[in-house]
């Protein structure tokens, strides 16, 4: 089944601690419509990473509900393609092997998986390291065979939970401009979690802010500048008055609190 569009309604999370309950996570209701990239920033702890783990069916929420299409996937894995920031590849196996795990768990042949994943490789700038390890690749050129491994994996909604968090500065804005071009590419529906507010804006349609925890939408800001992006517009004025918008709106949180005793 093919999933374009992603609803979510309501969904919550709380945990139990020390008799109390915590919320992780208040009410929080997002659309985002076929094709969009759209980014979700916001303190450490504010649940992004919770609504993800929600999203893709390995967590269930408290309250609510995600609809990809208008089908409930609360609890279902499978319906979206996940990564993270480590790029969670496995040592043992070849940079080929790798990117094609995600086609041999649901049953492609290995033949057939090689003959997708080759050209891929040669496209997006792993051209000659199909039979290198992990352990022989830079981080960048790691997270390019993780996204790849999730690309390959063939759903149309993609959630990249920082998946550049731990490059540097310069890998970073080279990773940023490679996953635009894939996006463009593919035309996946991309949501995107960053602490970094200039990536945020550099790579998105849409943002939505995050309060501290319990996590809430504060507010959802359309980015208006002209596709393709250039690493020049980083620093036009647009970019700068935006970005000083959003510092503003994460600057004020709201602290954890109980929900019930």
């Amino acid at each position: 089944m093919t999933q374009h569009k992603i609803e979510i309604s309501g969904v919550s999370k709380w945990f139990r601690r020390n008799g109390e309950e915590i919320a992780a996570m208040r009410e929080t209701n997002l659309s985002i419509e076929a094709g969009r990239f759209v980014s979700i920033i916001g303190p450490s702890g504010c649940g992004k990473s919770t609504l993800f783990n929600i999203i893709a069916g390995l967590m269930p929420p408290s309250t609510g509900k995600v609809l990809a299409d208008g089908e409930n996937i609360i609890g279902k894995t499978g319906y979206v393609g996940y990564m993270l920031q480590k790029d969670m590849l496995l040592p043992w196996r070849t940079i080929l092997d790798n990117i094609i795990l995600g086609m041999e768990v649901r049953g492609v042949p290995y033949q057939e998986a090689v003959r997708r994943a080759l050209p891929l490789m040669e496209k997006y700038g792993l051209k000659g390291f199909d039979k290198h390890y992990p352990k022989e690749l830079s981080g960048g050129m790691r997270q390019r065979a993780a996204l790849l491994r999730t690309l390959l994996y063939d759903r149309d909604i993609i959630l990249l939970d920082e998946p550049f968090g731990a490059l540097d500065a310069q890998t970073r804005l080279t990773m940023q401009n490679w996953l635009l071009q894939i996006w463009q590419d593919f035309g996946k529906t991309v949501l995107f979690v960053t602490h970094d507010i200039d990536e945020a804006i550099y790579l998105s349609d849409d943002i939505y802010v995050f309060s501290s925890r319990p996590g809430r939408i504060k507010s959802k800001i359309t980015v208006t500048m002209d596709r393709p992006r250039k690493t020049e517009d980083m620093t036009s004025p647009a970019f700068m008055e935006l970005k000083h918008h959003l510092m503003d709106l994460l600057s004020a949180g709201h602290e954890e609190e109980p929900i019930s005793s």
